[in-house]
């Protein structure tokens, strides 16, 4: 029988990390005290926790594993936030997660994206911004993400969790490549010694969109020495992640051209790592196509048809080669980010839709629409769902996504 005074003593301290601020003297998660579990799996505190026993794996190959998935969905401008310097040193957690002006996220959030049709959910999270100087993530930060990975593992769904803007710490240049390896294996070794026993929907992303922010390469497909380094990473992490116990020997794991470019000099110089286990690995890419009907915020870029070559040819193009350059090869693809914003434009959007999930579902690539929650103002307006009532705002963005996926 467990102590009175041990529920209660436990219960305090999970209540106490989670109104702190993370700061040197953050606990690391690898060597905190258990504190959120007790015998059966009972919670204490106020965040679900990681499996404590392996969950059942079903083994299969890349390729098998990647035809399940059909429609995915962003959680995005929510755990991935950062740059939040500004917070003042008794900011609770969930400023960690509402700095952009997304609500925190709820299990309601997720059941609505489910029920809705989207089987698979990529979960962007922020790392560095949880952890101190000696990069050991807040016990508090790695359960919040934690909850909300459970919340999409109990809807059954494809869950395809990152490092999300880092990119303060993790660098692609010859003179900081040493120090950053040595960030990301740190980092990686928590993340995956946390999930390491759930089942084979859950992904471990290595990165998000890898470059030298700022540099005259960054967005036309980076330089050699950036590959190079890029690829040192990959290594890092498969030996990182194979290495830590549970499911994780044979855990899928995906990995990201540079910029998560479909650029040719993107696609052409990622170079696969070598595995302990023969196909598990998956590639994703960022996509939104035609730049300046997608991405371009200036509103008059707000027309496209599907019998206008130009118009489909950027989207053609760029799933083509990473079909010819994976996909052919045995190597799946994921669409990890695509999408097209509003421009008081819903009816051509989802002509765009239904034609961009379904060219790529004809070459056995599932997409990740891109929600960032924004829908009023003049930011990239990528808002789908509306979390705070959980409806979806674009129904026939929706409808159109489902009918190019395939989704019933």
């Amino acid at each position: 029988m467990i102590k009175s005074s041990y529920i209660i003593n436990t219960c305090f301290a999970a209540i106490i990390c989670l109104s702190v601020m993370i700061s040197a003297g953050c606990v690391p998660v690898i060597d905190k005290p258990n504190y959120l579990v007790l015998l059966d799996d009972v919670v204490l505190g106020p965040f679900s926790p990681a499996y404590l026993t392996p969950q059942q794996f079903i083994d299969t190959n890349a390729v098998s594993f990647a035809a399940g998935m059909k429609l995915g969905w962003n959680l995005g401008n929510t755990l991935d936030t950062n740059n939040l310097y500004w917070l003042p040193p008794d900011a609770d957690i969930s400023r960690f997660e509402t700095a952009w002006g997304n609500p925190v996220t709820t299990k309601e959030n997720i059941d609505t994206i489910k029920k809705a049709g989207f089987d698979t959910i990529r979960i962007p999270v922020s790392w560095a911004k949880a952890a101190d100087s000696e990069y050991n993530i807040c016990a508090s930060w790695m359960e919040r993400v934690t909850e909300v990975v459970n919340y999409a593992a109990a809807n059954d769904m494809y869950i395809i969790l990152n490092t999300h803007h880092d990119e303060d710490i993790f660098k692609f240049t010859d003179k900081d490549i040493n120090k950053s390896l040595v960030v990301f294996r740190k980092i990686w070794m928590q993340i995956a010694s946390q999930f390491k026993n759930y089942n084979e929907k859950l992904i471990f992303e290595a990165l998000n969109e890898p470059r030298t922010k700022g540099s005259a390469a960054e967005w036309s497909g980076g330089t050699k020495e950036e590959h190079d380094n890029i690829n040192k990473y990959y290594e890092v992490f498969v030996n990182v992640v194979r290495n830590s116990g549970g499911n994780n020997d044979k855990r899928f794991l995906m990995i990201n051209t540079y910029a998560a470019s479909a650029d040719e000099i993107a696609v052409n110089n990622l170079v696969l790592p070598a595995d302990t286990i023969e196909n598990k690995l998956m590639v994703s890419i960022h996509s939104y196509a035609p730049y300046n009907f997608a991405l371009n915020k200036n509103v008059s870029f707000n027309t496209w048809n599907r019998n206008n070559p130009a118009d489909t040819s950027a989207i053609n193009a760029g799933i083509d080669r990473v079909y010819n350059r994976f996909v052919s090869n045995g190597i799946p693809v994921v669409m990890g980010e695509f999408g097209a914003m509003s421009k008081n434009n819903e009816e051509t959007r989802a002509l765009w839709a239904e034609y961009y999930t379904g060219y790529a579902r004809s070459k056995g690539i599932p997409c990740v629409w891109w929600d960032n929650g924004g829908f009023t103002g003049d930011g990239e307006l990528f808002g789908l769902l509306n979390r705070h009532n959980n409806t979806f705002v674009y129904p026939l963005v929706l409808n159109a996504l489902k009918r190019g996926a395939g989704v019933q």
